[in-house]
């Protein structure tokens, strides 16, 4: 596996893990399928609709999520809203996020620093 490819596999695990927790946080008022594509998109993450769509019919069937059929315009829309209960799992995986950011910024600076120039020599009690 080349290297775009390793990088590429390594982004759309990121991606896929953070993305529930953004559906039901954009979701806490209710939004229509292409609203949330729009949206998301307009932050820097870009996701198809045959990607959406079926990640929110997975939320719905666990409870995290409801929908509700709008037919007032020119064509129905679907809109959905994160229930209580997936209010209740957003907050905790948002407090989870939160701390292994934490962790990781830490980690990847504390390996930044053992990168700088003369941190062997730190390391060994020796000035630089």
């Amino acid at each position: 596996m080349g290297h775009d490819d390793v990088v590429s596999s390594m982004v759309l695990e990121l991606r896929r893990g953070t993305l529930v927790m953004l559906v039901l946080g954009q979701l806490r008022e209710p939004a229509y399928g292409y609203a949330l594509v729009k949206s998301l998109a307009d932050h820097g993450i870009p996701i198809e609709a045959n990607t959406l769509y079926p990640l929110m019919r997975r939320l719905e069937s666990q409870g995290l999520l409801q929908s509700e059929w709008d037919n007032g315009g020119s064509k129905p829309r679907k809109y959905y809203r994160t229930t209580d209960e997936g209010l209740r799992v957003l907050h905790e995986v948002e407090a989870q996020w939160h701390a292994l950011c934490t962790g990781v910024n830490a980690l990847l600076c504390a390996g930044e620093d053992a990168d700088a120039p003369g941190a062997d020599m730190r390391e060994q009690g020796k000035d630089v």
